[in-house]
Protein backbone atom coordinates (compact mmCIF):
# COMPACT_ATOMS: atom_id res chain seq x y z
CA UNK A 1 0.00 0.00 0.00
CA UNK A 2 1.22 3.22 -1.02
CA UNK A 3 -1.04 5.39 0.57
CA UNK A 4 -2.77 5.21 3.92
CA UNK A 5 -4.44 6.81 6.62
CA UNK A 6 -5.27 9.63 7.43
CA UNK A 7 -3.44 9.61 10.84
CA UNK A 8 -3.92 12.69 13.70
CA UNK A 9 -0.85 14.07 13.76
CA UNK A 10 0.49 16.71 16.26
CA UNK A 11 2.22 18.45 13.76
CA UNK A 12 0.40 18.41 10.59
CA UNK A 13 -3.24 17.53 11.59
CA UNK A 14 -5.12 14.81 9.65
CA UNK A 15 -2.07 13.69 7.91
CA UNK A 16 -2.25 10.93 4.44
CA UNK A 17 0.31 8.62 4.76
CA UNK A 18 2.53 8.28 1.24
CA UNK A 19 4.67 5.07 1.08
CA UNK A 20 7.06 5.62 -1.47
CA UNK A 21 10.05 3.33 0.66
CA UNK A 22 9.67 -0.47 0.64
CA UNK A 23 9.96 -2.32 4.31
CA UNK A 24 12.86 -1.40 5.50
CA UNK A 25 15.02 0.26 3.09
CA UNK A 26 16.63 3.09 4.95
CA UNK A 27 20.11 4.98 5.51
CA UNK A 28 19.48 4.44 9.57
CA UNK A 29 18.57 1.78 11.81
CA UNK A 30 17.79 4.01 14.95
CA UNK A 31 17.31 2.05 17.95
CA UNK A 32 13.86 3.55 18.78
CA UNK A 33 12.32 2.94 15.31
CA UNK A 34 8.84 2.08 16.05
CA UNK A 35 9.16 0.24 12.36
CA UNK A 36 11.90 -2.25 13.61
CA UNK A 37 14.93 -2.98 12.72
CA UNK A 38 16.29 -1.85 8.99
CA UNK A 39 16.57 -4.59 6.78
CA UNK A 40 18.73 -2.95 4.13
CA UNK A 41 21.12 -0.12 5.37
CA UNK A 42 21.69 1.68 2.06
CA UNK A 43 22.37 5.16 1.10
CA UNK A 44 21.57 4.87 -2.97
CA UNK A 45 18.98 6.51 -4.32
CA UNK A 46 16.98 4.64 -6.67
CA UNK A 47 13.50 4.01 -8.29
CA UNK A 48 10.83 1.82 -5.86
CA UNK A 49 7.50 2.59 -7.53
CA UNK A 50 6.13 4.16 -10.58
CA UNK A 51 5.29 7.64 -10.07
CA UNK A 52 2.43 7.40 -11.89
CA UNK A 53 1.32 4.17 -9.82
CA UNK A 54 1.87 5.98 -6.54
CA UNK A 55 -0.19 9.04 -8.02
CA UNK A 56 -3.10 7.22 -8.94
CA UNK A 57 -3.19 5.24 -5.17
CA UNK A 58 -2.91 8.53 -3.70
CA UNK A 59 -5.39 10.06 -5.93
CA UNK A 60 -7.90 7.26 -5.04
CA UNK A 61 -7.37 7.28 -1.29
CA UNK A 62 -8.03 10.84 -1.24
CA UNK A 63 -11.26 10.38 -3.40
CA UNK A 64 -12.28 7.78 -1.18
CA UNK A 65 -11.19 9.82 2.23
CA UNK A 66 -13.10 13.30 0.99
CA UNK A 67 -16.27 11.09 0.40
CA UNK A 68 -16.35 10.41 3.89
CA UNK A 69 -16.24 13.81 5.22
CA UNK A 70 -12.51 13.60 6.23
CA UNK A 71 -10.83 16.71 5.51
CA UNK A 72 -6.46 16.02 4.90
CA UNK A 73 -4.22 18.65 5.83
CA UNK A 74 -1.16 17.31 4.47
CA UNK A 75 -0.36 14.36 1.96
CA UNK A 76 2.97 13.07 3.62
CA UNK A 77 6.10 11.14 2.53
CA UNK A 78 6.50 9.06 5.85
CA UNK A 79 7.26 5.61 4.29
CA UNK A 80 8.65 2.70 5.50
CA UNK A 81 12.25 3.86 5.12
CA UNK A 82 13.91 6.53 4.20
CA UNK A 83 11.62 8.84 1.69
CA UNK A 84 14.80 10.41 -0.14
CA UNK A 85 16.46 7.09 -0.93
CA UNK A 86 13.74 7.61 -3.76
CA UNK A 87 14.88 8.76 -6.90
CA UNK A 88 11.78 9.84 -8.03
CA UNK A 89 10.47 11.64 -4.80
CA UNK A 90 10.51 15.40 -6.45
CA UNK A 91 8.30 13.84 -9.63
CA UNK A 92 5.90 12.17 -7.32
CA UNK A 93 5.61 15.54 -5.46
CA UNK A 94 4.91 17.31 -8.77
CA UNK A 95 2.48 14.97 -9.25
CA UNK A 96 0.55 15.26 -6.32
CA UNK A 97 0.57 19.01 -6.07
CA UNK A 98 -2.38 19.75 -8.33
CA UNK A 99 -4.06 17.60 -5.62
CA UNK A 100 -4.32 21.46 -3.96
CA UNK A 101 -3.35 19.69 -0.50
CA UNK A 102 0.07 20.50 0.72
CA UNK A 103 2.51 18.19 0.78
CA UNK A 104 5.41 17.21 3.67
CA UNK A 105 8.38 15.18 3.67
CA UNK A 106 9.69 13.59 6.99
CA UNK A 107 13.31 12.97 6.70
CA UNK A 108 16.24 11.88 8.39
CA UNK A 109 17.86 14.61 6.11
CA UNK A 110 20.89 11.88 5.94
CA UNK A 111 21.01 12.27 2.07
CA UNK A 112 20.68 16.38 2.23
CA UNK A 113 23.93 17.51 1.32
CA UNK A 114 23.60 15.88 -1.95
CA UNK A 115 22.13 18.46 -4.47
CA UNK A 116 19.07 16.28 -6.53
CA UNK A 117 17.88 15.53 -2.76
CA UNK A 118 17.60 19.62 -1.63
CA UNK A 119 16.17 20.39 -5.44
CA UNK A 120 13.43 17.29 -4.54
CA UNK A 121 12.95 18.41 -0.87
CA UNK A 122 12.52 21.95 -1.88
CA UNK A 123 9.38 20.98 -4.07
CA UNK A 124 7.32 20.15 -0.69
CA UNK A 125 5.17 22.51 1.29
CA UNK A 126 6.92 21.20 4.56
CA UNK A 127 10.20 19.52 5.22
CA UNK A 128 10.89 17.59 8.75
CA UNK A 129 14.58 17.24 9.42
CA UNK A 130 15.71 14.45 12.39
CA UNK A 131 17.86 15.83 14.46
CA UNK A 132 18.96 13.34 17.32
CA UNK A 133 22.26 14.59 17.89
CA UNK A 134 25.31 17.17 17.35
CA UNK A 135 28.47 14.68 18.28
CA UNK A 136 29.44 12.16 16.07
CA UNK A 137 29.68 9.19 18.99
CA UNK A 138 26.30 10.30 20.38
CA UNK A 139 24.89 10.07 16.52
CA UNK A 140 26.00 6.61 15.56
CA UNK A 141 24.55 5.69 19.05
CA UNK A 142 21.54 6.70 18.20
CA UNK A 143 20.64 6.24 14.80
CA UNK A 144 23.10 3.66 13.62
CA UNK A 145 23.39 5.58 9.99
CA UNK A 146 25.28 3.58 7.26
CA UNK A 147 29.39 3.42 7.40
CA UNK A 148 29.45 5.74 4.88
CA UNK A 149 28.12 8.73 6.29
CA UNK A 150 29.19 11.31 7.90
CA UNK A 151 27.60 13.79 10.42
CA UNK A 152 29.91 16.88 9.74
CA UNK A 153 28.64 16.73 6.04
CA UNK A 154 24.37 15.77 6.92
CA UNK A 155 25.40 19.11 9.35
CA UNK A 156 26.80 21.40 6.67
CA UNK A 157 23.87 19.97 3.97
CA UNK A 158 21.48 20.60 6.55
CA UNK A 159 22.75 24.33 6.90
CA UNK A 160 22.22 24.65 2.83
CA UNK A 161 19.00 23.71 2.71
CA UNK A 162 17.93 25.58 5.36
CA UNK A 163 18.99 28.72 3.80
CA UNK A 164 17.44 27.62 0.28
CA UNK A 165 14.50 26.41 1.57
CA UNK A 166 11.05 28.65 0.85
CA UNK A 167 8.30 26.32 2.43
CA UNK A 168 7.74 25.34 6.39
CA UNK A 169 11.20 23.62 7.76
CA UNK A 170 10.28 21.94 11.07
CA UNK A 171 13.17 19.53 13.41
CA UNK A 172 12.46 16.75 15.53
CA UNK A 173 14.35 15.65 17.90
CA UNK A 174 13.93 12.14 20.02
CA UNK A 175 15.33 12.36 23.85
CA UNK A 176 16.53 9.18 24.64
CA UNK A 177 17.50 7.64 28.44
CA UNK A 178 21.12 7.70 29.16
CA UNK A 179 22.23 8.53 25.63
CA UNK A 180 21.54 11.84 24.61
CA UNK A 181 19.18 13.54 27.47
CA UNK A 182 22.76 15.42 29.63
CA UNK A 183 23.42 18.88 29.55
CA UNK A 184 25.79 18.86 27.01
CA UNK A 185 24.51 16.72 24.86
CA UNK A 186 21.22 18.64 24.41
CA UNK A 187 23.34 22.06 24.33
CA UNK A 188 24.88 21.06 21.13
CA UNK A 189 22.28 19.59 19.75
CA UNK A 190 20.42 23.45 20.20
CA UNK A 191 23.83 24.78 19.22
CA UNK A 192 22.88 23.16 15.99
CA UNK A 193 19.22 23.84 15.58
CA UNK A 194 19.77 27.57 16.58
CA UNK A 195 21.95 27.32 12.90
CA UNK A 196 19.24 26.03 10.69
CA UNK A 197 16.42 29.02 12.07
CA UNK A 198 13.60 26.44 11.64
CA UNK A 199 10.09 27.30 12.36
CA UNK A 200 9.82 24.97 14.79
CA UNK A 201 11.73 22.80 17.12
CA UNK A 202 9.95 19.14 18.36
CA UNK A 203 11.03 17.40 21.47
CA UNK A 204 9.81 14.42 21.61
CA UNK A 205 10.21 10.55 23.10
CA UNK A 206 9.53 6.95 22.15
CA UNK A 207 5.69 6.46 22.36
CA UNK A 208 5.32 3.13 20.62
CA UNK A 209 7.59 0.05 20.43
CA UNK A 210 11.00 0.67 19.80
CA UNK A 211 13.16 -1.45 17.42
CA UNK A 212 15.80 -2.09 20.41
CA UNK A 213 14.49 -3.88 23.45
CA UNK A 214 15.82 -1.55 26.53
CA UNK A 215 15.47 1.95 24.87
CA UNK A 216 13.83 4.19 27.23
CA UNK A 217 12.49 7.93 27.29
CA UNK A 218 14.15 10.30 29.00
CA UNK A 219 12.62 11.73 32.17
CA UNK A 220 11.09 14.43 33.26
CA UNK A 221 13.54 16.56 34.38
CA UNK A 222 15.95 16.03 31.33
CA UNK A 223 12.46 17.00 28.97
CA UNK A 224 12.24 20.12 31.28
CA UNK A 225 16.33 21.11 30.98
CA UNK A 226 15.43 20.20 26.92
CA UNK A 227 12.87 22.62 27.05
CA UNK A 228 14.75 25.72 28.06
CA UNK A 229 17.77 25.23 26.77
CA UNK A 230 15.72 24.71 22.87
CA UNK A 231 13.93 27.90 23.93
CA UNK A 232 16.83 29.50 24.36
CA UNK A 233 18.18 28.98 21.02
CA UNK A 234 14.72 28.61 18.90
CA UNK A 235 12.18 30.73 18.48
CA UNK A 236 9.12 28.00 18.74
CA UNK A 237 9.70 25.03 20.89
CA UNK A 238 7.18 22.26 21.27
CA UNK A 239 6.69 18.75 22.87
CA UNK A 240 6.10 15.75 20.54
CA UNK A 241 5.11 12.86 23.21
CA UNK A 242 1.42 13.06 23.86
CA UNK A 243 -1.30 10.92 22.91
CA UNK A 244 -2.34 11.97 19.44
CA UNK A 245 -5.54 10.80 19.31
CA UNK A 246 -7.99 7.90 17.75
CA UNK A 247 -9.18 10.15 14.46
CA UNK A 248 -7.33 7.51 12.06
CA UNK A 249 -9.07 8.27 8.97
CA UNK A 250 -10.81 4.82 6.68
CA UNK A 251 -11.67 4.30 2.65
CA UNK A 252 -14.08 1.44 3.54
CA UNK A 253 -11.65 -1.45 3.50
CA UNK A 254 -11.12 -2.18 7.18
CA UNK A 255 -8.68 -4.50 6.77
CA UNK A 256 -6.82 -2.91 4.40
CA UNK A 257 -6.78 0.40 6.11
CA UNK A 258 -5.67 -1.19 9.19
CA UNK A 259 -2.52 -2.87 7.88
CA UNK A 260 -2.20 0.79 6.00
CA UNK A 261 -1.73 2.72 8.71
CA UNK A 262 0.04 0.21 11.00
CA UNK A 263 2.72 -0.18 8.94
CA UNK A 264 4.03 2.95 9.81
CA UNK A 265 1.83 4.44 12.87
CA UNK A 266 1.73 1.28 15.63
CA UNK A 267 -2.04 1.73 17.09
CA UNK A 268 -2.95 1.37 20.76
CA UNK A 269 -5.07 -1.04 21.24
CA UNK A 270 -7.78 1.65 22.88
CA UNK A 271 -7.50 3.59 19.48
CA UNK A 272 -7.76 -0.19 17.44
CA UNK A 273 -11.19 -0.23 19.23
CA UNK A 274 -12.41 3.09 18.67
CA UNK A 275 -11.45 2.99 14.72
CA UNK A 276 -13.33 -0.59 14.88
CA UNK A 277 -16.78 1.41 16.24
CA UNK A 278 -16.23 4.16 13.84
CA UNK A 279 -15.92 1.40 10.77
CA UNK A 280 -19.15 -0.46 12.54
CA UNK A 281 -16.44 -3.62 12.89
CA UNK A 282 -15.59 -5.69 15.59
CA UNK A 283 -12.84 -7.23 16.92
CA UNK A 284 -12.87 -10.37 14.73
CA UNK A 285 -11.17 -8.52 12.17
CA UNK A 286 -8.57 -8.07 14.23
CA UNK A 287 -8.27 -11.71 15.35
CA UNK A 288 -8.27 -12.73 11.72
CA UNK A 289 -5.47 -10.89 10.93
CA UNK A 290 -3.63 -11.88 13.64
CA UNK A 291 -4.43 -15.56 12.84
CA UNK A 292 -3.40 -14.82 9.58
CA UNK A 293 0.18 -13.13 10.48
CA UNK A 294 -0.78 -9.81 9.13
CA UNK A 295 -0.85 -8.22 12.60
CA UNK A 296 1.17 -8.75 15.82
CA UNK A 297 0.33 -7.64 19.11
CA UNK A 298 3.35 -5.47 21.03
CA UNK A 299 3.25 -4.18 24.78
CA UNK A 300 5.70 -0.73 25.12
CA UNK A 301 5.39 1.25 28.59
CA UNK A 302 2.47 -1.13 30.22
CA UNK A 303 0.41 -0.24 26.67
CA UNK A 304 -0.26 -2.66 23.76
CA UNK A 305 0.13 -1.86 20.29
CA UNK A 306 -1.04 -3.89 17.12
CA UNK A 307 2.28 -3.72 14.28
CA UNK A 308 1.75 -4.95 10.62
CA UNK A 309 4.13 -7.99 10.56
CA UNK A 310 5.79 -7.55 7.09
CA UNK A 311 6.02 -10.81 4.68
CA UNK A 312 8.86 -12.88 5.72
CA UNK A 313 8.78 -11.66 9.42
CA UNK A 314 7.76 -13.56 12.16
Amino acid sequence: MKAFGPVPSRRLGQSLGVNNIPPKVCTYSCVYCQIGKTEELSIERRAFYRPEDLEMEVRDKVAEVEKRGTMIDYLSFVPDGEPTLDINLGRNIELLKPLGIKVAVLTNGSLINLKDVQEDLAKADLVSLKIDAATKHTWRRIDRPHNSLDLKTIQEGMGEFAQRFKGELITETMLLKGINDTYEEIQKIAGFLARLKSLKAYISIPTRPTAVKGVLPASEEALAMAYHIFAENIAVVEYLMGYEGDEFGFSGNIEEDLLGITSVHPMREDSVREYLKRAGADWKVITNLIERGSLRNVEYQGKNFFLRRFPGKR
